[in-house]
């Protein structure tokens, strides 16, 4: 398996791209803000051929170049239905503070063919079976999508392209519209703590961990294991 990444220069959102081989079909990953030359040089660099977008959810900072990938290419992208309408809609997810940053007016447009992920299960896309796990918490629609990782660069049996629902050392900031505590813990606690220890972590943001090096260290995680209900130390603040 290729796995193959880079971040985007506007918030350091992490775009990937996927794929059974070199010279393939691949899935895009969170086609951000300011990307498309680079992604562009990256297909180019592996000769791979994007036969979907995937979307870890609707912020436009994993969005915003949705509609000129898939539109150069006539290929659907996939989101989750809750967060179906912030690609109607990205003002919707915004914080107070992005909102004014735009002022108002938000250069984006929706793409014209998008199709909803299921909630919880595999799809199969460029010849590669992925696992979607529906984790709500940063946003309602936030997922992770799981991929046999025995064939990747790190030799490891699974790969996780977490989004923004799971940082090295932290978590998807919760208190945007959409955004829930209670259910980001829920998530941490069902969806993130039984994959096994190895799994390679590709965050939306940052560089990448393993589920056994955040089982140890991350603050967020150690409170869901430990169960004992306090509040985290610290509200968690990054991604949008």
């Amino acid at each position: 398996m290729l796995v193959a990444g880079f971040p985007a220069d506007a918030f350091g959102t992490n775009c990937y791209v996927v794929a059974t081989a070199p010279g393939e079909q691949c899935v895009v990953v969170d086609p951000g803000i300011g990307v498309l030359d680079r992604l562009d040089a990256l297909l180019a660099e592996h000769r791979l051929h994007p036969a979907a977008v995937l979307l870890t959810h609707g912020h436009l900072d994993h969005t915003f170049s949705v509609a000129p990938v898939c539109g150069a290419r006539g290929i659907t992208a996939y989101v989750h239905p809750a967060d179906r309408g912030l690609l109607a809609d990205p003002a919707k997810g915004l914080s107070a503070e992005m909102a004014q940053l735009f002022g108002g007016r938000l250069p984006y447009t929706e793409p014209d063919d998008v199709a909803e992920l299921p909630d919880g299960g595999a799809i199969t896309l460029a010849g590669l079976e992925i696992t979607v796990d529906h984790a709500p918490g940063h946003t309602g629609g936030s997922v992770l999508f799981r991929l046999p990782g025995a064939d990747s660069p790190w030799e490891a049996d699974q790969v996780c392209l977490s989004g923004d629902v799971l940082f090295a050392g932290s978590i998807g900031r919760t208190d945007l519209p959409g955004g829930s505590m209670p259910a980001m813990l829920a998530s941490l606690r069902d969806k993130i703590l039984p994959l096994a220890d190895d799994t390679v972590v590709l965050p939306g943001h940052g560089p990448e961990t393993t589920i056994g090096r955040e089982r140890a260290r991350n603050p967020y995680l150690r409170q869901v294991i430990d169960a004992d209900g306090a509040r985290p130390a610290a509200t968690p603040t990054r991604g949008w």
